[in-house]
Formats: structure tokens, sequence, C-alpha cells
């Protein structure tokens, strides 16, 4: 299970430095730019926030359904930052954009997607390559290089 959760991925400098910037940078334009806003608005925004129309996710509340925005939004892309338990956070980062890109902005036009569908890809990317050498992940494993699938 550490493995699963912990595992950095590549360990080569120079794709780690390429990873270390896009996870950076993903993780605190998520939360500076839509996370944070919405903690400090969760009154305001907590009753008429959009739940998704699919099951089981369509029996959520709306203040339910802004915390699990929130908790994606925020603490995911937190631990995109540190690079811990990057795989995890990085596929919950996901499945939070594919929801705002396909359920709440999907009937409307590529504009209103295209925000969350660069986010998707981010977060994709992150999924398949791991938090790379200059992450929490790679200091809690020990392997001296890549893991085979």
């Amino acid at each position: 299970m550490k493995k699963f959760f912990f595992d950095c991925g590549t360990r080569d400098l120079t794709a780690s430095f390429g990873i270390l910037v896009l996870r950076v940078a993903t993780g605190l334009m998520m939360m500076l730019g839509h996370g944070i806003g919405k903690i400090q608005d969760f009154s305001k925004l907590s009753g008429t926030w959009h739940v998704p129309d699919f099951f089981p996710l369509k029996y959520m509340t709306s203040p339910i359904s802004l915390m699990a925005t929130i908790g994606a939004e925020v603490v995911a892309a937190g631990l995109l930052v540190l690079g811990l338990a990057t795989r995890p956070a990085a596929f919950v980062f996901a499945f939070a954009m594919v929801i705002a890109a396909f359920d709440k902005n999907g009937a409307g036009p590529f504009a209103k997607q295209e925000l969350a569908l660069m986010y998707l890809m981010a977060a994709v990317v992150i999924l398949l390559t791991g938090a790379g050498s200059w992450s929490i992940d790679a200091s809690l494993s020990k392997e001296g290089k890549r893991r085979r699938w």
C-alpha cells in the first residue's frame, strides 16, 4: 500500500524538475484562485452549490458537495504542491475537474469547460508520472529506481 500512495515515479532530475514546476504551479493556482475563495464564501455558496447529477453523488446535499469541492481544490491541491500522496491527490483533483468540465459546465460553450480541462490534463500528467524526485514521496520511498508496473 505504501508503494501505491508514495511511489514518486521517475527519479530523472530533468523530468523531476519539470514535474515539480507542474505540481507547484497547478496546485497553487487552484488553491489561491479557486479553493481559498470558496472557503471564505462558504456560507454564501453552501445553499446554491452544484450537486453532480449522477449516482451516487446526486444524493449529496449542496453543503456536502461544496465541502467535497473544497477538499479537492485545497487539500488535494496542497498535497500536490508538497508532493505527498501525489497520485491519490491527483486522482481526487482530476475527478473534481471532470465534474466541473462535464457535469457543471457540460451544457455550456467550450470556453466554460476550457479551464477545468486544462487543470484535468495537468492532473492526469501528474497521476501518470508521479511526484518526481523533489517531493516528500521521494523521501518516503527508498527505491533507487522507478518501480516497474
